[in-house]
């Protein structure tokens, strides 16, 4: 077993007896206002990116946090790892509320700290009602001051792909009134999708300025959020993209 096997079953374990207690702490702590179950739910992320520096040297850097704006809007991120996912609660200055599935809320531990955060809850039965669902929570997260994140991907691609962007973001912006903010990040290159181990390294997170929603379809809005991500993408990590085949003038 290699030195970086090692360190990543130990960063693995630091994940797991880490995630317990603060989530039976998120249990203990529900009757109170929800900015401070907030901060202490967060707790377990902020661990866990400490953890990824300190035993698998993820060091990582933010370039455009001056592009995020004083008001409501959706942030729009790459998705290739699930580094992302703990990172950006840590990071941004407003409560992020993920956009997921119901289904989660069964999940031990995690799936009862989000459920207790009230962020957006799909429930997929629902049809076409869902989207209306999600609409109608979104407006009340915004009023509240907090910040809807959603990966127009999906799903994790693989570093140097590029995932199907669905609308749903953009939609859900266009309804809302609000900006949308697309975010490049390259984690993917040192946390893979479920692969050990995580490699030592530097994440580097592109914040891109506010696109506006109003007088615009959702199509058009997530084209260009499309379009400066993977343009970024490649920017950072052009060695991922080097076997790509060039575009045709």
């Amino acid at each position: 077993m290699t030195v970086s096997t090692l360190r990543a079953w130990l960063f693995f374990l630091i994940e797991l007896v880490t995630v317990i207690p603060v989530a039976l702490g998120c249990l203990v702590l529900a009757p109170l206002p929800l900015h401070l179950r907030y901060s202490w739910t967060i707790l377990w992320p902020r661990v866990v990116i400490w953890a990824g520096r300190v035993v698998c040297g993820m060091r990582y850097e933010v370039i455009g946090m001056e592009n995020l704006p004083n008001g409501p809007c959706v942030l729009l991120p790459k998705h290739q790892s699930t580094w992302e996912t703990m990172f950006f609660p840590t990071i941004m200055p407003r409560e992020l509320c993920f956009v997921y599935k119901r289904e989660l809320h069964w999940v031990p531990f995690f799936g009862w700290g989000i459920k207790l955060l009230r962020m957006v809850s799909i429930d997929r039965k629902k049809g076409t009602d869902a989207f209306e669902s999600v609409v109608r929570q979104g407006t009340q997260r915004l009023q509240e001051g907090r910040w809807i994140i959603m990966f127009p991907e999906g799903t994790r691609t693989p570093v140097g792909k590029r995932g199907r962007y669905k609308s749903g973001g953009s939609r859900l912006a266009l309804r809302l009134g609000v900006p949308v903010v697309p975010i490049a990040h390259n984690a993917g290159e040192l946390w893979p999708r479920k692969k050990l181990p995580q490699r030592p390294g530097l994440i580097t997170v592109s914040i891109g300025p506010p696109i506006a929603s109003a007088g615009r379809t959702a199509e058009q809005i997530m084209s260009e959020v499309e379009s400066w991500i993977e343009s970024e993408m490649r920017r950072i990590s052009p060695h991922a993209y080097a076997d790509e085949s060039p575009t045709p003038v």
